[in-house]
Parts: C-alpha cells; sequence; structure tokens
C-alpha cells in the first residue's frame, strides 16, 4: 500500500496503556506511526500537556495522515481550573468527532485517564463515547490510573510499572528523552 492511501480496519479494538510507569505516550506515539505507515489516518489527542515534544514535533510532519490536538496548559498540581476543565472538555468533544468521523480509522486519547481522575471529564461521557464508537475505529486511551469501568470495556489493557526511575536521583526530564 503507497503512503497516503486510506485504509479501513476489519475491527477495530479498544486499548489502554495505564499505570506507574514510563512509556505510556510513547507507545501510542508508535502505534501512530504503525498505522500512518500502513496508509490508516490518526487523530491525536493529547490531554492536559501543553508542552511541543519531540514526539508530537514529528506526528506533525505526518500531516494528512495524522492529525495532532492538544487540550491543555500543562501538568496540574492541586486542584484543577476552569481553564484546565474547558480545555478538556474541547478535547473530550473533538475526540468524539473523531471518533464518528468515518475520518479515522485510529483515535488515539493521550492522557485522558488522568483527566478523568482529576475531574476534568465525565466518566460516563468517556463510556458514552467507548461504547459509541463504530467497529472499525481503533480507540487507544492512555495515562495513569485508568478507571475500572474503562477497564472492563477495553479489549486490550496493558499496565505499564516501575521497577526502578532516574528521576528519583534528581534527573529532570531530558528533551529528546522524556520530551
Amino acid at each position: 500500500m503507497r503512503p497516503g492511501t486510506i485504509k479501513k480496519l476489519f475491527n477495530g479494538y479498544v486499548q489502554i496503556y495505564t499505570g506507574n510507569g514510563k512509556g505510556k505516550t510513547t507507545a501510542a506515539v508508535g502505534l501512530a506511526v504503525r498505522a500512518a505507515g500502513c496508509g490508516l489516518r490518526v487523530f491525536f489527542g493529547q490531554f492536559i500537556k501543553s508542552l511541543h515534544s519531540g514526539e508530537l514535533h514529528f506526528l506533525q510532519k505526518l500531516d494528512g495522515l495524522v492529525d495532532v490536538q492538544q487540550y491543555g496548559r500543562g501538568f496540574i498540581r492541586g486542584t484543577p481550573g476552569a481553564e484546565d476543565i474547558d480545555a478538556a472538555l474541547k478535547g473530550l468533544s473533538q475526540a468524539q468527532a473523531a471518533v464518528l468521523s468515518a475520518t479515522y480509522q485510529v483515535v488515539i486519547l493521550d492522557e485522558i485517564n488522568v483527566a478523568l481522575t482529576l475531574g476534568l471529564l465525565d466518566l460516563h461521557e468517556v463510556v458514552g463515547m467507548i461504547q459509541g464508537r463504530p467497529q472499525s475505529v481503533e480507540l487507544v486511551l492512555t495515562g495513569r490510573g485508568a478507571a475500572q469501568k474503562v477497564i472492563e470495556l477495553a479489549d486490550l489493557v496493558t499496565e505499564f510499572k516501575e521497577i526502578k526511575h532516574y528521576f528519583t536521583k534528581g534527573v529532570t526530564a531530558r528533551q529528546g528523552i522524556e520530551y
């Protein structure tokens, strides 16, 4: 299949990447690259985050196959503000539209589990989106603390477990490695 040719999935599934370990977003980016390489259209919506990281710069170069959107002001410490909630609600609305659009075969919602945990989004709305997705759409939800109801609805759940991390030694996030 030549690049740019749109291919339909026979049957899409719901995947969750959760847990306290590093690599959830990286795994989702890898899936986006793989899907785009096979001619699938990808919607990559990032909740909470606002940093233009290396992976997002690369995905944006796949314009026409990968649509990247961010819905946040950055990591939230303490109580979320109205702007955080508004950004997440905008993201959910656009994610729902992407799932139902017939434009995208893969929809990745990075950090949506964290948005749910922080109360930025309503669990019932996210559950409704999962249950209402067309069978031809692969839906990927990432972030720590996936809700039990979301886990129950998923076809694949991967938990990233931290065993050892250099952050505990004071190493800060490094461009090209963590972002």
